[in-house]
């Protein structure tokens, strides 16, 4: 049982892929590009835009970003859902006495601003984007940052995500990779390799409270 859980963000606790694809598509416009499909959005987008832009872009990758941006910011507050159970599974966590924390590969402010619109950002000690370590995950850097907000060694903590690149991350920072859902989006469960797996929020729940006699 975990003394500590770390979270990925979009598409483990939040759905916030409408204002990601509208950011991508948007950039993808202004230099003539084919559009994605929400699924290939979803199917296609794992690291972080100051790795992949560069890959996409080229020499105009920084002009990419800030239309990416500016669509975004334009509307993800108005676009965010919380994935089924995903609230419940935040507030079990802090009421079973757990320390809690998000890594994520969407900016900081995007990220905390969302927590806060969602009125989340108080059960966590530490809500780490993209950006806010010297190298985004599945670099441990982040980890670095986010394992003394805790409190606790890597080896207590579990990273829960639903891609393999979370499972990446959580095993190179000496984390439990725990994944959540199917990850049909991404080869499935044998292409994550987690070392537990719980196919939704309620599942989760159930583990962690039976692990504590309630």
């Amino acid at each position: 049982m975990p003394k500590g859980i770390l979270w990925d963000w979009d598409n483990t606790l939040v759905d916030g892929w409408l204002a990601i694809a509208a950011g991508l598509n948007a950039a993808f416009a202004r230099f003539g590009l084919p559009q994605w499909t929400l699924e290939e959005v979803r199917g296609r987008v794992r690291r972080s835009l100051r790795e992949t832009f560069p890959e996409m872009f080229g020499a105009e990758w920084e002009t990419a970003r800030d239309i990416f941006y500016a669509e975004v910011r334009a509307r993800h507050l108005a676009v965010l859902t919380p994935m089924p159970g995903a609230g419940e599974a935040v507030e079990a966590v802090a009421a079973l006495g757990l320390p809690q924390g998000v890594i994520s590969n969407k900016q900081g402010p995007l990220l905390r601003a969302e927590a806060a619109h969602l009125g989340w950002a108080a059960q966590f000690r530490i809500l780490l984007g993209a950006g806010d370590a010297a190298v985004d995950k599945p670099d441990p850097a982040p980890f670095r940052l986010a394992l003394p907000a805790l409190g606790l060694p890597a080896a207590s903590v579990w990273y829960v995500g639903d891609t393999a690149l979370d499972m990446e991350a959580a095993r190179r920072a000496g984390c439990v990779p725990v994944l959540l859902g199917d990850a049909a989006h991404d080869g499935g469960p044998e292409a994550a390799a987690p070392a537990l797996a719980f196919l939704d929020a309620a599942a989760l729940i159930a583990h962690l409270r039976s692990g504590r006699g309630s």
